[in-house]
């Protein structure tokens, strides 16, 4: 039993990994984005007719779904809204900060420190909200 479960209490919930799928208004920009401004790799694109509906993305072990925005529930809806997306990494977080501005990317903050993490902050083109950050010590 794990502190503070008795016998007849369930077993707390536990999940290994955690993957995202974002819906993307036009999924080719978010595609580009995602590839060419932040490094990601295609792992695999999703068609149906021809046309791509969707694109699974990696970035290590890191697993990102892009969706093509159908337009159900309007398609001037906010995106991104109270949440944000944390990516840690052991790679140099200036020097990813400087290739997503070389790139094409805006930071909507710069590198710093904080609470024993660098991290920096930026959106994608849907206004979805990542934080790239260092491992913590």
């Amino acid at each position: 039993m794990g502190a503070g479960t008795s016998s007849d209490e369930p077993a707390p919930f536990i999940a290994n990994t955690l993957s995202a799928a974002l819906t993307a208004s036009v999924i080719q920009t978010s595609l580009a984005w995602y590839r060419d401004v932040l490094g990601f790799t295609v792992a695999q694109t999703h068609e149906r007719d021809g046309k791509m509906f969707a694109v699974s993305l990696r970035a290590g072990p890191v697993a990102i779904l892009l969706t093509q925005d159908n337009g159900a529930k309007g398609l001037d809806r906010v995106k991104g809204a109270g949440i944000s997306l944390r990516l840690t990494t052991s790679q140099n977080i200036d020097e990813l900060a400087t290739r997503v501005r070389e790139r094409g990317g805006i930071l909507e903050t710069e590198p710093a420190d904080m609470r024993g993490v660098r991290v920096f902050r930026l959106l994608d083109p849907d206004g979805f909200k990542l934080v790239i950050s260092s491992e913590p010590a």
